[in-house]
């Protein structure tokens, strides 16, 4: 099958993880190739639009009781254990895109809840926004993974420069949602009444001076028990937040039209390819067992805590930054307008170390793809266990949120950040001595390898058979 049709070598009898599709494919593929990675990149964007708007005024808007503080900490909650349970379940149920679609619904109902929030609708739709996100997030991630591969072999690339620089393509779009998201909070919360109110008055309880008392308890000197008589921390009146929430899902529905219309399934580049677990035809727990047996490895280990440090440091800023230093000194109706710079500067960053990586190394993919680059073979598995350790951040994170001062908690940040850079190091280290040691046995001819040199290199994570099962064809 020419074009970008997918050739299977069906075995009468023979498991379906033994199964070699070829996937054969023209140079001009690559055009379509990039099409999908926009699509991706726009439906995310759209979808996070919404949630990044969302989550960033939840410390503020619902801040009674600590109930924003503890719907996000119920989604992050629920994501740990989506990401030990359901990602290869559901992708080799549903297929990478249509797990898409259906993990991006869940986002929905944690939306709407901000028409009636309460502790008994943002809480259920907390934990379903969190039990959808961790297949969200793997599909996503194995499929730009795997559209990476094939692109690099289309164009004769290097696999990981390319795959890098769809991750940092994806995340410049992904992080404009902040910009987005929050420019609409702060355009529909500046206009109305709570807006108006902070830019007339004078005397410090809409728009604060330095004179005014109550900046002395933000900052880093900021503590939730201490402020309930700030005026800048007052809800927005309901009519406005509704109007919020109703552009925000709207948002919702269109990242799941865009997805379900204009993505490409990944069955068109090899999806039920060999060494797959879509591909693989075992049991639930075997696939469940994929997960567990991923942690097993010693460099998923080492990096188990700078990924638990990306949670807490996104939570900080979602929750107690919003809170504490802006919100706090400034006004409820200032967040997003202040969040909106945060979502530029991180937007610039994904281009910029995206397009430096051929000259500055891996280091930077730990923000865009390591776990791909090191675990290829394993890539669903590997990007679980990166979701469940940033889960662990954020529920951390949330869970101290409303008991620590803002000082203490940047202490807690600081420390874990120091010990997580430790481990990514020695990865770094033992990384370049296996790929030095690999490219030293391949060089030895294969009637001279030994049983363990044989084995070394057909255990080597990084090797994946997709790039020789990429047939490129110029019809």
């Amino acid at each position: 099958m020419h074009g970008g049709g997918v050739d299977t070598d069906k075995h009468n009898g023979a498991d379906s993880a033994s199964l070699r599709e070829k996937v054969q494919l023209r140079r001009g593929e690559k055009w379509r190739i990039l099409k999908n990675i926009i699509t991706v990149s726009v439906a995310f964007m759209v979808q996070f639009t919404a949630f990044q708007g969302t989550a960033n005024l939840q410390s503020s808007i619902n801040a009674k009781e600590g109930l924003g503080t503890v719907s996000l900490s119920a989604i992050y909650a629920a994501l740990v254990v989506s990401c030990i349970f359901l990602p290869t379940l559901v992708i080799r149920k549903l297929t990478v895109k249509w797990t898409l679609c259906v993990s991006m619904l869940c986002y929905a109902p944690y939306i709407a809840s901000q028409f009636y929030p309460k502790f008994y609708t943002l809480i259920p739709a907390g934990i379903l926004l969190g039990l959808g996100a961790a297949p969200m997030w793997a599909s996503k991630a194995t499929y730009l993974t795997q559209l990476g591969q094939v692109y690099a072999k289309l164009t004769d690339q290097s696999v990981e420069a390319i795959i890098v620089r769809f991750f940092g393509f994806f995340f410049l779009a992904w992080q404009t949602a902040e910009l987005w998201g929050n420019l609409i909070s702060s355009l529909v919360l500046s206009s109305g009444a709570h807006g108006a109110a902070a830019a007339v008055d004078g005397n410090g309880t809409g728009s604060p001076h330095s004179s005014d008392p109550n900046l002395d308890s933000c900052g880093a000197n900021f503590c939730v028990v201490e402020t309930s008589d700030n005026a800048n921390l007052q809800r927005p009146p309901d009519s406005e937040i509704f109007e919020i929430s109703a552009i925000y899902l709207s948002c919702i529905v269109a990242a799941v039209i865009i997805v379900a219309v204009f993505l490409d399934p990944l069955s068109r580049y090899g999806e039920r390819r060999r060494g797959s677990i879509s591909a693989t035809e075992i049991s639930g727990m075997q696939l469940l067992s994929a997960t567990f047996k991923q942690l097993k490895k010693a460099n998923q280990q080492l990096l188990i805590l700078i990924t638990v440090f990306i949670g807490m440091e996104q939570a900080f800023i979602g929750a107690d930054f919003t809170q504490a230093y802006v919100s706090c000194a400034l006004g409820i109706h200032q967040i997003g307008y202040v969040m909106i710079c945060f979502g530029v500067v991180n937007a610039i960053c994904s281009i910029i170390f995206g397009s430096a990586m051929k000259y500055i190394g891996r280091v930077v993919i730990i923000i865009l793809g390591l776990y791909g680059a090191l675990f290829r073979r394993n890539k669903e598995a590997a990007f679980s266990n990166y979701r469940l350790w940033e889960s662990v951040g954020f529920v951390v994170a949330y869970a101290y949120s409303t008991n620590l001062c803002a000082r203490m908690k940047l202490y807690l940040l600081f420390g874990v950040l120091v010990c997580g850079m430790i481990g990514y190091t020695i990865v770094e280290i033992r990384q370049l001595k296996k790929e030095k040691r690999l490219k030293q046995l391949e060089e030895i001819p294969k009637q001279q390898q030994t049983d363990a040199d044989r084995k070394a290199i057909e255990e080597d994570d990084e090797k994946d058979e997709l790039e020789e099962d990429i047939v490129v064809t110029h019809l």
